[in-house]
């Protein structure tokens, strides 16, 4: 699936609860789903810098496509970490360089965070960009 045919899947799936109370839920079931981070991946490093909770993500390059693992001690964030993923994982690093996130927008997400937690999704779009761009370098 393409980047686009995933994000197309997003909004349908949130476009079935018009309480954002709902919404909320799904991002808090999204969250549990996702595998634990393995502890030797939490680390400094990996810990995500403009998050005011603690959020860790681990990129790794397998057959020329990047794989992101996160982890966060807030239930929200984990949710939303997890979205990235779906969006992001198993793609390219010039595809996820390309990629307009207009998922974020079209299901309220950044109108109904807080401002720290909107400006925690925006660190954690930046840092998967950002591991993208490294790998992109390392690989050409």
């Amino acid at each position: 699936m393409t980047i686009n045919e995933i994000q197309d899947e997003i909004i349908e799936e949130f476009s079935d609860f018009d309480d954002w109370m709902d919404r909320y839920q799904l991002l808090i079931d999204l969250g549990s789903e996702q595998p634990p981070l393995d502890n030797k991946y939490k680390t400094e490093q990996n810990l995500i810098d403009g998050c005011q909770s603690r959020v860790w993500l681990q990129a790794d390059m397998q057959d020329g496509l990047l794989h992101f693992q996160a982890e966060s001690d807030a239930l929200i964030v984990k949710g939303i970490v997890a979205l990235l993923i779906r969006v992001l994982s198993d793609h390219t690093p010039q595809e996820i360089l390309d990629a307009d996130l207009y998922f974020i927008e079209k299901i309220g997400l950044r109108e109904h965070l807080s401002p720290t937690r909107s400006n925690g999704l925006l660190a954690m779009l930046k840092q998967m960009k950002l591991y993208a761009l490294a790998f992109k370098s390392i690989n050409h």
